[in-house]
Order: structure tokens, then sequence, then C-alpha cells
């Protein structure tokens, strides 16, 4: 047994620090801090998503009580809910999107060798958004009308692993193309993209930058066919068409050639049309590719029923997307966690797990390997498919 470090302060040994005071310096973080540093506020503010506090309170009274224990972890000074609030409210919000960037640099060098819905060997990215509503009169700043407030977080999820590449939260009325404009496109990677991100302009570049994307077409798809592939219909792939956009407005965006993809889903009974500028792979896996677009809906689901997200500590806009920064570093953290340390729990258990054995003085491996857990089915689970999930948009 471990009788030395706390499994809190084990976990919290996953980060480097020397890569987390570089984020600090880059921000001049410690500028004019005498005390409670920008660790003690991680740490805090990471402790208040493991365990589930609901309030800076919470998270006072229960490291309170816990002093002896926190205080080998780096948490020297004295907690109090002002504090914390301060620091939310002053410290650069950019230092944890920093270090969230490191930690997913690290977990997806990880899972680069994850097998997800498709077998392919080209990186899949999947965009979407997801809008965290606020309250109008607490947070004026978010305010897209007189009543009604939100954040969005735009994420570019890596579907080996379920891991976010790319995070970036905007006010509610920043449109998804916008986003789409701030990202780097991989040379061979695969963009699996909803209908809120048809611009042909913009898939256009992606085409230029050799790398691919498929889409479910609006009503309004202007398509010539130029000449058919053959297709299995017993799969549901109805036609394999490659052509041009007819519209001439479309066509100079989008000058070179499409394929368009139409598919009957039996379980819905409804015609999916999909298009793409990949000539290569088959239809049907044209087609799961699009249906693995569920996983970034269960990602956000995800992180809003076990992530500290929806109530907020703290009423600026620094302080939210520091809280939301957070919750993305504790995400990814346990996924590194689960793969460095080979633990075949899910990340809903491993969390349940830590949630209520932080102060406990045992090694981390031992407490997340009991064999009581191995089995245990959460019957809450988000289930992994359904209709509006996976052809929704």
């Amino acid at each position: 047994m471990n009788t030395g470090k706390t499994i809190f302060a084990q976990l919290m040994e996953f980060i480097s620090h020397h890569q987390f005071n570089t984020c600090v310096r880059r921000y001049n973080g410690h500028y004019k801090v005498l005390h409670f540093t920008c660790w003690e506020q991680f740490l805090c503010m990471s402790f208040a998503q493991l365990s589930y506090r609901e309030s800076l309170r919470d998270i006072e009274v229960c490291l309170r009580s816990n002093e002896k224990k926190i205080y080998h972890l780096g948490i020297r000074s004295r907690i109090s809910r002002s504090t914390i609030a301060y620091a939310n409210e002053k410290r650069d919000w950019r230092i944890y999107r920093d270090l969230g960037y490191v930690l997913i640099e690290r977990a997806t060098a990880l899972y680069a060798n994850e097998n997800f819905a498709v077998s392919l060997k080209n990186i899949t990215y999947a965009l979407d958004s997801t809008t965290i509503d606020l309250c109008a009169s607490l947070f004026p700043w978010a305010c897209y009308c007189k009543t009604m407030a939100s954040v969005k977080m735009h994420t570019l999820l890596n579907l080996r692993g379920n891991i976010p590449s790319v995070v970036i939260i905007t006010d509610a009325f920043i449109s998804e193309l916008k986003v789409l404009d701030q990202l780097l496109i991989e040379t061979g990677a695969v963009y699996i993209l909803d209908r809120g991100y048809i611009d042909y302009a913009r898939l256009y570049n992606i085409h230029k930058n050799h790398a691919f994307f498929v889409t479910r077409a609006r009503s309004d798809f202007d398509f010539q066919r130029l000449y058919s592939q053959k297709v299995n219909k017993e799969q549901g792939i109805q036609c394999d068409q490659t052509g041009l956009l007819h519209n001439y407005r479309s066509r100079k965006l989008f000058p070179d050639k499409l394929r368009r993809i139409k598919y009957f889903d039996k379980e819905t009974n409804k015609q999916l049309i999909f298009f793409t500028n990949n000539m290569s792979l088959s239809a049907i896996t044209i087609t799961d590719l699009y249906r693995s677009r569920w996983q970034i809906e269960l990602f956000f689901k995800w992180i809003k029923q076990h992530l500290r997200i929806k109530a907020f500590f703290g009423r600026s806009e620094n302080a939210v997307k520091t809280q939301i920064w957070i919750a993305v570093c504790t995400y990814v953290l346990v996924a590194i966690v689960k793969k460095e340390l080979r633990i075949q729990l899910s990340l809903y258990n491993i969390l349940q797990i830590l949630s209520v054995s932080l102060f406990e003085k045992t090694l981390i491996l031992q407490q997340l390997s009991e064999s009581n857990y191995k089995n245990y089915n959460n019957l809450t689970q988000l289930p992994l498919f359904s209709d509006d999930v996976m052809f929704g948009q």
C-alpha cells in the first residue's frame, strides 16, 4: 500500500510542472501574485471537476477539511471562495487553454492506433458545436437577445479515442463557418461535417489542402451527374455518382468533381444523400463515416453530464472560459491515465471511483483495478446510437 501520496497527488503527477509553468509565464500569470498561484488555482478547480462540487463554498469546505493532505500536493495558501473567485476572474484563461493543448497532444499520440467504427488509416475528425446556456441577467456579456445568453463550444474531435483536437469557445452568435476558417487543415485527414458547415468555398479549401470531407447534402443540392459506379443495393446504397455542381456560382466556388451517394436507412425508413470529395473509399464506408459522427454528439452529452460546465463558479467571460478549459483538461488527463496505466474501465467508471477516493493513500492503479469494478455496467449511460444522433444534420 502507498502510505505517502494521495490519489489526487498521483493523478496530478501526470501533468508536467515544467510545461505548466511555461504556460503560466507565457501569459504572465503570476504578475503581482503573492500567494495562491496558478497551480493552486488549477488544483482547486480540477478538484471541483473530479469530485462534482457545485459551488465555490463546496470547494472551500472540502479542501479546508483536508488541509494536511493538500499541503503536500502544492496547495500552501489558505483556501477561500473569494480567493478562487478572484483568480478565476483575473488569471488569463489562455493559460489553461495552452495546458489543454499540451495534454491533447500527449493523448492524441497515445490513442493514435485506437480503432473506431470504420477501418481507416486516415486521421478522422468530427466537427460540431454545442451551446452552453447561461442566465442573461448574470452573464450580460454573453447575451444574444434580451432574455437569452449562452456560449458555444466548437470542437474538432479526433474519433480515435474521442480526444478533442481543437476547442474554440465563442459567443452564441458566432457562425460555425467562421470557426471552420480557423482550423489548420491536415493533409490526408477526413473531416466529417454536418450541414451547418456547408460552404463551397470553404469545402474547396479542404480539397486544395489534399484533405477529405464527408457531409450530408441539403435539399437544394444541385448536382450534375457525369457517370455512376456500380452499387450493392443490399447494403442500402441506391446510387454512387460522380459529377459537378450544376449551379454556376456554386461551381465557381468548387470547380472540381464531387461524389454523391444515396443511402436508404431501413431502421428510420429515410433516404439520405451524402457528398464528398473522396473518390477512393467505398460508398458504404462513406456512409459509415458519417454514421460515426454520433461520437461527437455523445462527447458533448458526456462532458455536460459528468463535468462541471453547466453551473459556473464565476460570472465573467474569463471565469467561464477558465472553467470550461479546466474541464477539458480534466477529461483529457483522465484519458491519459486510462491509457498509460492500461486501465480497462470506462472513463465514466474511472471518474466515479476518483470522485470518492481522491484523498485516499493507495496506489492509483490498485484503486482503479479492483475486480469489483470490472463487470459493473452503468444502467444510466448514454445510448450509443439514436436516429437523431446518427443522421441528425
